[in-house]
């Protein structure tokens, strides 16, 4: 005996489909308000809509022969002995071929055209980019779990605040202080990752004003969730304006600021700084800003890291690896020997557990306890 559903919990189910439909309302992708992310938006029409050339012909030859060869259809033709058809051969190979070499031709003048690390070649389809214009430069950090923007041509910097002017090319710069990220503004332009010890590049324009969304498209922690960004998008008037405002802060972006910043923290508000350390992001970049760490140190290795195996055997250290006789090798602890389990993993709720980064300078094979310090 069959039971009817509920009015409500009927309308809930044919409300369904509407509701899945709905979810792909936010075309910002496909819609967007600088030309590099409308690009990359035609990119993927252009390589979707190549794909349906064989993709819809396959799903309708599907049913078309499902249907005139069911059991029941007595007066379809069969053919038990039919083997080979030249002409059936060639359909079949030849489209799926010349869709390839369409694609291929597609992605490899797009991904060239649009590499993040070259400059632009036009800021909107009718206005190409004057051969004497600079990009605005901005400097970002991917930080624990927030956004570092510097502005180093007009001296201010930001934190999880982005503003750019309409129509003026935009030189990114990009790093991180701990572990991987991405860095995405989808109405502006693709993601691009950030590295520790590392500098990317993107390049972007917005053509309309307005307030965008930007994130991280990385996940890097607990406070990854919350690490969202406001972009705005103003004239020059507007942009001019605004950096004015930004310079009024009290406070400077030096490095004890920026030690502050680098610590994990979550939900960080919008801030500004009127004035910035020089050089501190090249420093950021290097991994040395602390003030004790000069970047151009003789005892360190790439990035202000310690040299590893760089120097002979110090006295009360032990021996580097390759300062070892065979019989010697894993007589000491070294960075890949488990130290038990790790803090807070016995402990439910403890705070350890929210942090996936390590702050501390890492254990370098050949390193003294004064170069960890």
């Amino acid at each position: 005996m069959s039971r009817k559903l509920p009015p409500v919990a009927a309308r809930c189910g044919l409300s369904l489909p509407l509701v899945a439909l709905l979810g792909g309302c936010d075309m910002v992708v496909l819609n967007p308000s600088g030309d590099v992310a409308r690009q990359q938006g035609d990119l993927v029409l252009w390589s979707t809509g190549l794909m349906l050339l064989i993709i819809i012909p396959v799903m309708v030859l599907t049913v078309l022969f499902a249907w005139r060869y069911r059991a029941g259809n007595k007066d379809a033709e069969y053919k038990p002995d039919w083997d080979h058809s030249i002409m059936l051969e060639l359909i079949i190979w030849s489209a799926p071929l010349l869709i390839i070499i369409a694609l291929g031709a597609l992605t490899w003048t797009s991904t060239h055209l649009l590499d993040p690390y070259r400059g632009l070649g036009r800021l909107s389809p009718t206005q190409a980019v004057a051969a004497n214009e600079r990009p605005l430069e901005v400097q970002v950090v991917s930080l624990d779990w927030k956004w570092l923007f510097i502005y180093p041509e007009q001296g201010v910097a930001t934190v999880n605040e982005l503003v750019v002017p309409v129509g003026r090319q935009v030189q990114f710069r990009l790093t991180s202080s701990s572990v991987m990220n991405a860095f995405y503004v989808p109405a502006m332009a693709g993601m691009i990752y950030t590295m520790p010890g590392m500098e990317t590049k993107l390049h972007a324009v917005m053509n309309r004003p307005g307030q965008f969304d930007g994130m991280s498209s990385n996940y890097s922690g607990a406070g990854f969730s919350h690490m969202r960004f406001k972009t705005h998008a103003v004239d020059d008037a507007g942009f001019a304006r605004w950096v004015s405002e930004a310079k009024v802060a009290k406070r400077p972006l030096d490095t004890a600021t920026y030690l502050q910043l680098e610590k994990p923290s979550e939900k960080v508000p919008p801030m500004r700084f009127g004035a910035i350390d020089k050089g501190l992001f090249d420093r950021v970049v290097e991994m040395c800003p602390e003030p004790n760490h000069p970047c151009d140190a003789p005892h360190m290795g790439h990035g202000g890291q310690p040299g590893v195996n760089n120097r002979g055997e110090q006295p009360g250290e032990p021996k580097g690896a390759l300062f070892k006789r065979n019989e010697e090798k894993g007589s000491s602890p070294n960075v890949t020997k488990p130290r038990g389990p790790a803090e807070g993993t016995q402990d439910p709720g403890s705070p350890a557990n929210r942090n996936m980064t390590q702050l501390l300078r890492p254990r370098t094979p050949g390193a003294s306890a004064a170069d960890r310090a």
